[in-house]
């Protein structure tokens, strides 16, 4: 890994807190841990309340200043920084993987997303349209447009710990919004990476200020000084239901905006007629990768009843050809979880799932020998349990997949919505009713509803999140744009004459 974190400038010491090209509190606070070999990558200071402040106030004045350059010059700036992550689009991957712990081409696949999201919002720097509307009132123009926030603050998760906080700085940036990061203590030093390659792109470039990009790293009680923080316009924040609520409410408490991405308890419905060529695949991939760390993993599998047998034993055997081991071999399919505490989880999700009457269909367990000695690497496992039950409607991070039996469609639907979260979902069927019938106002409940295709990753084009606990917020593409901008009607009236709205009248 040397190599790679030469490359991304990374040290054994590195900044905790950076503004721009400035940094300050290097130490070794937070000491990053690679799941993959247990090994120490590096440290990284922790952000105090003095630096904090410091933070902040640049972060204000950039944003100051940025909502004055025109929108397609701040997209040139992102267009240039898409251009140098695809030069370190190897290196950055694979920091990811090994941070992380996901597989090589996860990792890739992530710097790749930061891409895309760039190039989309390159051209988003020139859509950044409003509305006209007619006056009911002679000679009056109405229209509405949409100004920069400010500040945006971002809180990250480990699982997507570089495209998540890309989703959102991306679009704040064309927007006109200076943005502060706060990643995960977990992967600390990819967020480093991240700055280091703006700063590299940046350092020549008068029109743009230092606190356009800032990083802010600690645990949450560095978070909570952005989201109780009035000059802070938005803080989207990615992580646990427990975690969003909290935020929620201190955000709300000072009348702040907030956009969340919480937690995913997603389900795939297999119909009799579907094709097991992609019901395999797209449910493995979706339940296994990332160890099952991802939002939108695919946690349920509700398969009908007349094919129950055939898919579980089609499953079963496609469990078996898994290759477990090091995320930086290309011919493993599953990592390590993040961490022990991930792992302990794991095991308590086996054990309940027995407890509370369901059967364990594929075995699972920590793994033990020399190639998995950080401790982290498990077994994907499969339980056969009811949607009722309480391990199921709770999100394990890990790669645990429940199957169960329905009848009929409604049924289905009903079970698959019957969770908390309402985040990614998908039916796997050849039965065009069925498929629309999924899609309709009284189908799948989630952001996402997927047709013949799993529940596990997005494309950037399309908006990304779900309802119900999982926050109701949306990144990336659509109109996702407008969450990082403020709306504002104008009238303009272009007459001699001064009429009120509704006839009414007021003669002085």
């Amino acid at each position: 890994m040397k190599p790679h974190l030469d490359q991304l400038g990374l040290s054994s010491d590195n900044a905790g807190v950076q503004i721009g090209q400035t940094n300050a509190s290097v130490g070794s606070q937070i000491v990053s841990i690679s799941p993959v070999d247990g090994a120490t990558i590096g440290a990284t200071g922790v952000c105090s309340k003095d630096d904090y402040e410091k933070v902040i106030a640049a972060a204000t004045e950039a944003g100051k200043a940025w909502r004055n350059v025109p929108a397609p010059q701040r997209g040139e700036v992102v267009r240039l920084y898409g251009e140098a992550l695809r030069a370190h689009k190897d290196a950055l991957g694979a920091l990811v993987s090994y941070e992380m712990g996901k597989s090589l081409q996860e990792g890739l696949g992530e710097v790749q997303e930061m891409i895309d999201i760039c190039d989309f919002a390159v051209g988003l720097s020139r859509q950044l349209y409003g509305l006209t509307m007619h006056s009911e009132r002679p000679g009056h123009r109405m229209y509405e447009q949409w100004h920069p926030l400010g500040v945006v603050g971002i809180i990250s998760a480990f699982n997507f710990p570089v495209a998540v906080w890309n989703w959102n700085t991306a679009l704040a940036w064309v927007c006109g919004n200076a943005c502060i990061w706060k990643p995960s203590e977990k992967t600390p030093l990819t967020a480093v990476a991240c700055q280091n390659i703006w700063n590299e792109v940046t350092k020549d470039m008068d029109h743009v200020p230092q606190g356009l990009s800032c990083i802010i790293q600690g645990d949450y009680t560095v978070g909570e000084m952005m989201t109780h923080d009035k000059r802070v316009a938005l803080i989207s924040a990615t992580g646990s239901i427990r975690m969003g609520k909290i935020v929620a409410q201190a955000v709300a408490a000072r009348l702040g905006k907030s956009l969340l991405e919480l937690g995913g308890n997603n389900a795939i419905i297999v119909e009799p007629d579907a094709d097991l060529k992609m019901v395999v695949p797209g449910t493995v991939f979706g339940a296994v990768g990332t160890c099952g760390q991802r939002c939108t993993s695919t946690r349920r599998l509700i398969i009908h009843s007349s094919i129950y047998d055939k898919v579980v034993d089609a499953i079963t055997k496609a469990y078996g050809q898994l290759s477990i081991g090091s995320p930086l071999d290309e011919n493993n399919h599953v990592g390590p979880l993040i961490d022990k505490d991930a792992v302990g989880m794991y095991q308590k999700a086996l054990v309940d799932v027995v407890s509370q009457g369901g059967r364990i269909l594929v075995e699972g367990g920590v793994l033990d020998g020399p190639e998995y000695s950080s401790g982290c690497y498990v077994k994907p496992a499969i339980a056969e349990a009811t949607n009722d039950m309480a391990i199921v409607q709770h999100e394990t991070f890990a790669p645990i997949l429940y199957v169960m039996k329905y009848d009929t469609l409604d049924e289905a639907i009903a079970m698959q919505n019957g969770v908390v979260q309402g985040l990614s979902s998908a039916i796997m069927t050849g039965n065009l009713r069925s498929a629309e019938r999924f899609l309709s106002a009284s189908g799948s409940d989630c952001g996402i509803a997927n047709v013949n295709i799993g529940t596990s990753g997005a494309e950037i084009g399309g908006a990304f999140g779900g309802e119900k606990e999982t926050g109701g917020g949306r990144e990336s593409g659509s109109d996702a744009w407008r969450a990082y901008m403020r709306r504002q009607t104008n009238t303009i009236n272009y007459s001699t004459e001064l009429p009120l709205a509704q006839g009414i009248k007021f003669d002085l």
